[in-house]
């Protein structure tokens, strides 16, 4: 069933302009999958709104799509097995297509989480497939250029996430933020399927094993849900919380019994017995944990604390992708020059660093002063993402290469909800102890406290009005004192991240054997 008709000679490497043109069109299928999981969180309020439904229902549109993600990513691996790899990624961007103009055509809540759940299932493997293909495509000695361009398309999505949906939800109206995906994908899909038909990989009839993908669906299913509304339910005071949270554990734990010993394993665990694997994709979900979860929390602290809009937020926090854009290409094209531990525990000290110089601002911070640790801590997503990516699949036959990149995803899109749940409720319930501590100097023991009541009361705000507005400079203070207690915390996640990644063991070489399927 090889669509390769002789694989003691495989094709060469693509070269020139048709190599140009299939990096475009797989960074951009990359670009707009990684922008969705984003490009919708701001403008819930409005798909709430116009469908009459509360925003706490509107972020089932974010939830449902991470949901159906989550789960098809370990699958890539058997998926491109069993269909072959170009076939796959290209039903995949068609899928992701079709749902994203159901979701525009949305005119009720359970049909819009319907389609974003079939979307997201759609988009699963596409992530993963797009670096496989890339890969399979370049000469070996232009790999890391590969990895450049792809990284670079992974980091920088979701800081235009944000803006290109606030701006489109703004300008025009919210379905527009699923229309968008159309053309793009349309021509993605057309421009690689024109390249790459020729080049499909080896297919082999493997049975799905029914048992793995029951337990991969019902476990990541319930983490996944826990992990979206444990903090609006109060995490594990409630049953529901409770029951879901067993579940999970329960069939994950099954999961990697099962697949240990499965004849055609849905999910290819034995990769996990690789050193390089196993550090990388262990660093590379972690190092994301503390990442993302300063991406979460920044932004919500200027909107819901400091008065920014949606637009000036995304403003604010898109800096980041600057330094990442233009160091991308440079990392790449040297990577084999460099080693890549020294390189990641570059970037860990610029995270570490830049979070600690955020956890120093206080509610009174400019919008320059803001931006200037965003511009730098771009410096250390270049040193990041792409050697990690390299570490994780040095050495890995070809034909592993898809279920690498999948279960990897996997591992990253997990430490990026982990995180998400994980950052919110700290930030909570540090804000609400902050809180607690300064209310306690607001009494007539402490001349500042009294002093600033009189100023009020001058001012007409006596009594109960001067007292609330007391309380609101208190929870914009509690809510700062709060973020900084994340960035501190997140700080020192990466600076304990850096001994690991010393086990990565050279050499490194190319990105696994991708070059010659």
């Amino acid at each position: 069933m090889a669509a390769t008709p002789n694989d003691a000679a495989p094709l060469k490497p693509l070269q020139g302009g048709a190599l140009v043109l299939l990096t475009i069109a797989v960074a951009f299928s990359t670009f707009m999958e990684v922008l969705d999981m984003t490009i919708v969180n701001v403008a819930v309020p409005h798909i709430a709104g116009s469908l009459g439904v509360s925003s706490s229902e509107g972020t089932w549109t974010i939830s449902s799509y991470a949901l159906a993600s989550a789960i098809m990513q370990p699958l890539t691996g058997w998926l491109a097995r069993r269909f072959g790899e170009v076939k796959t990624f290209i039903a995949s961007v068609g899928l992701f297509v079709v749902f994203s103009m159901l979701c525009g055509l949305a005119t009720s809540m359970p049909m819009l989480v319907i389609a974003r759940l079939l979307q997201g299932a759609g988009s699963g493997p596409m992530v993963a497939l797009s670096l496989t293909l890339l890969l399979s495509s370049y000469p070996k000695a232009k790999q890391g250029i590969a990895l450049a361009m792809w990284a670079m398309t992974v980091v920088v999505a979701p800081i235009f996430g944000p803006i290109l949906g606030g701006w489109l939800t703004d300008n025009f109206s919210w379905p527009w933020i699923f229309y968008i995906n159309v053309p793009v994908g349309a021509l993605a899909a057309v421009i690689t399927w024109a390249l790459l038909h020729k080049r499909e990989t080896k297919t082999f009839n493997t049975p799905i094993d029914i048992v793995g993908l029951v337990l991969l669906v019902v476990g990541v299913g319930c983490l996944q849900f826990m992990l979206d509304n444990g903090n609006d339910n109060d995490w594990f005071s409630s049953t529901l919380i409770t029951v879901l949270g067993i579940t999970a554990l329960v069939c994950i734990v099954f999961l990697i019994v099962w697949e240990m010993h499965a004849k055609h394993p849905v999910v290819d665990l034995s990769l996990f017995k690789r050193r390089n694997f196993t550090v990388g994709v262990t660093a590379l979900s972690l190092g994301m944990m503390a990442f993302f979860g300063i991406n979460v929390v920044f932004p919500l602290w200027l909107q819901t604390t400091l008065g920014y809009t949606a637009t000036w937020a995304g403003l604010a926090t898109a800096p980041v992708g600057i330094l990442a854009f233009l160091m991308s290409p440079v990392i790449g094209a040297n990577i084999n020059r460099m080693d890549l531990r020294m390189v990641v525990t570059a970037a860990f000290l610029v995270f570490a660093g830049t979070s600690l110089w955020f956890s120093s601002f206080d509610s009174s911070a400019s919008f320059a002063t803001l931006v200037l640790p965003r511009f730098v801590m771009g410096a250390g997503i270049a040193c990041f993402f792409i050697p990690l990516n390299q570490i994780y699949l040095a050495g890995l036959p070809g034909d592993q290469i898809a279920s690498a990149s999948g279960l990897a995803n996997f591992c990253r899109t997990m430490g990026s909800s982990v995180s998400t749940a994980v950052t919110v409720t700290i930030w909570q319930h540090r804000g609400e102890f902050h809180h607690a501590i300064l209310t306690e100097s607001v009494s007539p023991a402490h001349p500042a406290a009294t002093h600033y009541l009189q100023g009020l009361a001058q001012g007409g705000l006596s009594g109960a009005r001067g007292l609330g507005v007391v309380d609101q400079v208190l929870t914009r203070e509690a809510l700062t004192l709060a973020v900084n207690d994340v960035f501190w915390l997140c700080a020192v996640l990466f600076v304990a991240l850096i001994p690991m990644i010393w086990f990565a063991r050279p050499p490194f070489g190319s990105a696994g054997g991708a070059a010659g399927h």
